[in-house]
């Protein structure tokens, strides 16, 4: 490491020469009567943390728990009583090479305001010995509790857990602590979604049902109050889907559907109130400003869709991104624009909350019970995991002293001033459950709703069709709509009137349950309905009718056809309307195309470019050789492609979109070894150039991390990985040997930065 000191030492030198001007500008900006040495990182106690903010004005950011009560909280849940249950990742990267991870040292708590003075004062340990626990979700009697690689449910009996059932042996098998899914949020439609997952989880009594759906973001996941989930990339802002998440996955030919993974807003822009020196890149230049400030999110996570009316009109559809490398939070505004999401960051120049405190890592936001902003801080120097950890990084964790301590954590809320705060206790009677469903904080419609069918309150049934038929209040129409369909009550009848309302978020939230629904009996009416739903030519429902098409078939195959033609004719031009069409015809794409063909004989118009992307995806695989076949040749190299290539570039190494570019066929791969092996010991930067198409950041992560510095990978497993690289898929290459490996990185011993593509073309 000490090849690094000079570098390290001038970036130091100019930190502390620029020093003056840091110190004036956070007295300035952050209204702070103290001078601030950023070269520095002390340890700030929890009774001043939050004196190292900046809020926006009309805020307020209190402390509500802390160390010792709380460490090294990851994800919460509130229960009905206003208790939080906060998973504890304890034993994540205890030092920089991440010695001690394999220590049961997590925990699921239950913090508890018993003297309801607005500061949790109790702790409860309701599991413990857990390797780095990562996700919980409250459900029925019991919760979910994601270790990897297993999810488990454990029934509760007087806050302890009694029975420990396996959901899931597979929740999390792939990729390392910081790519593995995570989430668990309970949506709308009363199923359980992930990020970094292409997984879905329900209960039905005892028995749990697994469906793939649509793989969304890295760390952190979140819904509006239609049911739209929104997730984020480490480098991206806000991603979400348009459309409802249970449709558009059943084609598993269809690499990506129109309308999910989209970017509401593409602007990856952020504000810090202090040098950022201790990020994981800060050496390549761009990463920091000249202020030494993160130019761009390097580490985004646990969005939030504030819907908690406590904030003010003005605040309702914002999505809040938390960015620990940079110690902040972002707003983002977002508009619907037809049945598209829009959005745009709310300032430019400055942030919702800064801390110019760097331990201050703000990983997860929630809504909560009061229509206050939940922010749970991991607060500690070392976020970056150790797979991708850069000697760079290394050496600013010594110099400033990042390690320790490990046990803190602190949890704060964010409130409105002048305000008056109410909590909002969850009701036990039937009718005021089913009232409490049409409150103005979504927080208290999603509770209300899990809660009738977690208590499996039939008494609630009449009160609910009386609510169906609210015109007043769509929102607690849609959440009684979906109470009656997880308590298996919701009839044809009801779901008629609702395809016939008016709003068209009334009539979406009818379509997305009506496979739930739907029989042999009932399929006339149901085809019918959206036969009217065509004639009224609403675009913003249309990709909805075609999603649906697919439900309807099994009954009436000549109606999900003549549906879907009609569609495709008259919508010819919609990107999302053809892809929905698209996703239910699974190995009848071509034959269906021909059909369309007929109507729309212009193959320049988007249903037939949406078609041919599908069928050379299809024609391509078949190519493919057998992965069992490698995976035999080279297991050490499927073995660090799955913990570590996988979950960007995908399992088919056809990449992933807003993560990374295709592996399969790229001339990167296949071409020179040393350029190859470059890149893997030592990262890349973009855009890139693959295959003549331009990749560049948001499309892709701003950077390929590198594994030249992990302790875990040595140059035979390299090796193993770049063979295996080599001849998957429709690869064709030689094997790389191991003394390729140790050749590059002998030659390339003091470097410190990834590669561009300009210094690969120079390469010979």
């Amino acid at each position: 490491m000490k090849r690094f000191n000079y570098i390290l030492l001038a970036v130091i030198l100019f930190t502390l020469y620029q020093c003056q001007s840091y110190k004036k500008a956070a007295t300035a900006n952050l209204a702070l009567n103290e001078q601030v040495d950023f070269s520095k990182s002390p340890v700030v106690s929890a009774s001043q943390s939050t004196s190292k903010m900046k809020v926006e004005d009309g805020f307020e950011v209190k402390l509500i728990a802390s160390e010792p009560l709380i460490s090294t909280p990851v994800a919460m849940s509130f229960d009905t009583r206003g208790r939080m249950w906060v998973v504890e990742m304890t034993g994540y990267m205890p030092d920089t090479l991440g010695r001690g991870e394999d220590v049961p040292n997590g925990k699921v708590v239950i913090l508890e305001d018993q003297n309801k003075d607005g500061v949790f004062d109790t702790r409860k340990i309701f599991l413990d010995s857990l390797i780095l626990p990562r996700a919980i979700c409250l459900i029925d009697n019991g919760i979910l509790v994601a270790e990897s690689p297993n999810l488990w449910y454990y029934t509760i009996e007087n806050d302890k857990p009694v029975k420990k059932t396996l959901v899931d042996a597979k929740y999390a098998i792939d990729g390392n602590v910081e790519h593995q899914p995570n989430g668990l949020l309970r949506a709308l439609d009363n199923w359980i979604y992930n990020a970094k997952s292409s997984k879905r989880y329900r209960k039905y009594g005892n028995k749990w049902k697994i469906e793939n759906t649509h793989f969304r973001g890295q760390w952190g996941i979140s819904q509006d109050n239609y049911g739209r989930l929104y997730y984020n990339g480490n480098s991206s802002n806000v991603e979400g889907d348009y459309f409802s998440p249970g449709f558009g996955f059943s084609n598993a030919n269809q690499k990506g559907v129109s309308g999910y993974n989209e970017r509401p807003v593409p602007n990856n822009r952020v504000y810090p109130a202090r040098p950022n020196l201790g990020i994981n890149r800060g050496y390549i230049p761009g990463m920091l400003d000249d202020s030494l400030r993160l130019v761009n999110f390097t580490a985004a996570c646990g969005p939030l869709v504030y819907r908690g009316g406590l904030f003010g009109d003005e605040y309702n559809f914002n999505a809040f991104v938390p960015e620990p490398s940079a110690n902040l939070i972002k707003r983002n505004i977002l508009n619907e624009e037809g049945l598209a999401v829009k959005g745009k960051q709310a300032y430019s120049g400055r942030e919702f909350l800064t801390s110019i405190d760097e331990r201050f890592r703000p990983v997860a936001l929630y809504n909560g019970p009061d229509g206050a902003m939940y922010v749970l801080d991991m607060y500690r120097g070392i976020i970056q995991h150790k797979t991708y950890e850069t000697p760079y990084l290394i050496n600013q964790i010594k110099i400033r002293d990042l390690s320790a301590p490990l046990s803190c954590g602190r949890i704060y809320k964010i409130i409105r001033k002048g305000k008056k705060i109410v909590s909002t206790l969850i009701a036990s009677e039937p009718e005021a459950l089913v009232n409490q469903l049409g409150n103005k904080n979504g927080f208290i419609r999603d509770m209300a709703q899990q809660a009738i069918q977690d208590r499996h309150l039939s008494a609630t049934i009449p009160f609910l069709k009386r609510a169906l038929n609210d015109t007043t209040n769509s929102l607690k129409s849609i959440h009684s709509m979906w109470v009656l369909e997880g308590l298996n009550a919701l009839e044809t009848q009801d779901l008629l009137k609702l395809m016939d309302r008016k709003d068209w978020h009334v009539r979406v939230q009818a379509l997305t349950a009506l496979p739930s629904v739907i029989n042999l009996q009932s399929s006339v009416k149901y085809a019918a309905a959206m036969q009217r739903i065509f004639d009224t030519g609403d675009e913003r429902l249309m990709p909805y009718l075609a999603f649906c098409a697919n439900f309807v078939k099994p009954y009436d195959p000549t109606f999900s056809e003549n549906l879907l033609l009609s569609l495709a004719n008259k919508y010819k031009n919609s990107n999302f309307v053809a892809d929905a069409i698209i996703s239910n015809l699974a190995f009848q794409e071509e034959l269906f195309e021909h059909k369309v063909a007929i109507l729309v004989p212009d193959t320049n118009q988007r249903i037939h470019k949406q078609f041919r992307k599908v069928i050379n995806s299809i024609r391509a695989a078949q190519k493919n050789r057998d992965p069992a076949m490698v995976a035999k040749l080279y297991p050490k190299g499927l073995k660090v492609f799955q913990s570590t290539c996988q979950t960007c570039h995908g399992p088919d190494g056809n990449g992933i979109k807003s993560l990374a570019p295709p592996l399969n066929k790229s001339e990167w791969v296949n071409g020179n070894k040393k350029k190859l092996i470059s890149i893997v010991l030592f990262g890349l930067t973009g855009p890139i150039k693959v295959n003549g198409y331009l990749y560049n950041a948001p499309e892709i992560s701003g950077e390929m991390p590198a594994i030249a510095h992990s302790e875990e990978i040595n140059d035979e497993d390299i090796s193993q990985l770049l063979s295996f690289l080599r001849t998957s898929w429709q690869n064709n290459s030689g094997q790389v040997d191991v003394k390729d490996v140790s050749a590059v990185r002998a030659g390339s011993k003091n470097r410190d930065k990834a590669f561009t593509q300009q210094e690969l073309d120079a390469m010979k």
